[in-house]
């Protein structure tokens, strides 16, 4: 049975890729499929699907850096969207049961406002996966959703403390211990390494966290993050999380099927899941025009309510909940269920689109924003004629070789505030920008720029950056790195002038420099 999930799997999830569409959306058709035709999930499913929330929210703490979570964009646009969503969706749910749609008539208020709550939530798993196989974790607009979620993720905790009526132990005040403790934890990063000691750390970090918050009566799920965050600003963290990303998206892959487990819909459930799966639309709305009114940047509020346009898999519980309290019918749970599903299908299909179509609607958004304090992007590219986009360690060491050559003439852009401030202190000419923002290319001038190179590994962040490149008619050269041969062939067919696949040519270089250490010097005899 194992190996027929893993079958099904693989296949659903290798269709959806091969039709450019997110494995993920494989992944829920491949749990609905495995259900209809009766096939029972197995007991070790839910506990993967559970270890890989438990390891997203672990690498997602690693990634946060506390002054995101003090933005008013953040906790204040959670705290109104939220507020105003369930008054909105209770409204428009009303109105909906007055259409005379199965299970939506004769709810009562209480029973319909708990439903619009339980749609208030983004979904944690979608977004967050969806922004690391963008790379933009990181970038503005996904620090503002990830700050988003964690924000949502406390209320839900609140949630069930009240709904539950199981409140903290009086021990779970201890936690505050942990802030000095981080540093007795850092220390055990350094010292194990760089081996399979580091990922086993980092599960044990994970799931320690969850086992501690669940002993004093909070989510467990929350104490993963925590002890992500308390560890965010290691310098290890970064290496901690990649350690630990196979294993995440692997274990993941629970989760999906999981939910195509929860329930099959009736014919009776489809005017309700239609009307719950429109008005996702209106709450993706809402968010942007909350985001417009807490003077959030165009193409951040854009990003960001398309993102987060979806609803969360703790609306099942919350759904859940509601049932074994006798306040929903049980049909609910399959309703929300699916609508679950359906807004996962919906944010993958037109995120993967999304930079480009902010490209073409830029204008309409500008109308919208607020007046911004500072400009975004303030620094123009003055005599650079070389521009470095990604300052990781290929883009870092690329800088470094080409500034011996040719001096001031290279610069560096990087979306990482913290990363431009850190190269900045080391005397590198780096400006904070993201490349795959059409408002950033809008405003620069590109004619005395003669070659760019593009330093990530995301062959999705190097097209939307050559669209943008090419939309803002820059004449000059373009270079990428590869990791494949069929990436390095796909990104010459779209225009990049140069593909170095730096798992092949790395090793040529490493050649030809280590030669040179033996040209010069005499032939020993040979006795």
């Amino acid at each position: 049975m194992d190996f027929l999930w893993i079958l099904i799997a693989f296949a659903c999830g290798f269709l959806a890729k091969q039709i450019n569409l997110p494995p993920l959306i494989g992944y829920l058709a491949a749990g609905f499929g495995l259900h209809s035709f009766g096939v029972e999930p197995h007991a070790n499913l839910e506990s993967l699907a559970n270890l890989g929330i438990t390891l997203m929210l672990f690498t997602i703490g690693l990634k946060i850096n506390f002054n995101t979570l003090l933005k008013p964009s953040v906790w204040a646009g959670t705290s109104i969207h939220m507020l105003t969503w369930v008054v909105v969706g209770t409204g428009l749910i009303k109105l909906l049961s007055y259409m005379g749609l199965s299970y939506l008539e004769g709810l009562d208020w209480p029973a319909i406002m708990l439903i619009a709550f339980a749609l208030s939530f983004s979904s944690t798993v979608c977004v967050v996966k969806l922004l690391e196989e963008k790379g933009e974790i990181k970038t503005r607009h996904g620090k503002l959703a990830v700050g988003v979620l964690v924000m949502q993720d406390i209320v839900a905790v609140i949630f069930l403390v009240l709904a539950t009526g199981q409140t903290p132990s009086i021990y779970a005040l201890a936690l505050v211990l942990l802030w000095p403790a981080r540093h007795i934890l850092g220390m055990f990063m350094v010292k194990a390494g760089h081996g399979e000691l580091l990922p086993l750390l980092g599960f044990f970090l994970a799931l320690g966290g969850y086992e501690l918050f669940y002993l004093v009566n909070l989510k467990g799920d929350l104490g993963a993050l925590v002890f992500g965050l308390l560890l965010s600003q290691h310098n290890k963290a970064a290496e901690l999380s990649k350690s630990l990303l196979a294993f995440k998206d692997i274990f993941l892959i629970g989760f999906f099927l999981s939910i195509g487990f929860t329930a099959l819909p009736t014919l009776e459930m489809i005017p309700p899941l239609i009307g719950i799966s429109f008005i996702l639309i209106i709450k993706g709305v809402m968010l942007f025009h909350i985001f417009a009114a807490l003077r959030v940047p165009g193409r951040s509020m854009f990003l960001g309510s398309m993102i987060l346009a979806n609803y969360s898999e703790f609306g099942l519980i919350v759904a859940a909940l509601c049932v074994s309290n006798g306040w929903l019918q049980k049909e609910w749970l399959v309703i929300i269920a699916l609508g679950v599903s359906i807004s996962f299908i919906f944010t993958s299909i037109f995120y993967e689109h999304a930079h480009t179509v902010y490209a073409y609607m830029r204008s309409w958004v500008k109308f919208f924003e607020r007046k911004q304090p500072t400009p975004a992007y303030q620094e123009q590219l003055k005599k650079a004629e070389i521009l470095v986009i990604g300052m990781g360690r290929v883009g870092r060491s690329s800088y470094d070789v080409l500034h011996k050559e040719v001096g001031d003439k290279v610069w560096g852009l990087e979306s990482d505030i913290d990363k431009v401030r850190r190269h900045q202190g080391e005397g590198r000419h780096v400006i904070l920008g993201d490349a795959e923002d059409a408002d950033f290319w809008e405003t620069r001038e590109l004619w005395h720029i003669k070659l760019v190179m593009l330093a990530m590994p995301s062959v999705s962040d190097i097209r939307d950056i050559t669209t943008q490149l090419q939309l803002s008619n820059y004449k000059g050269h373009i270079a990428a790195i590869a990791r494949y041969e069929d990436e390095r062939e796909q990104l010459q067919e779209f225009g990049v002038d140069s593909v170095f696949n730096y798992y092949v040519e790395a090793g040529t270089g490493f050649a030809e420099e280590s030669l040179e250490l033996i040209k010069h010097e005499p032939a020993k005899a040979i006795s």
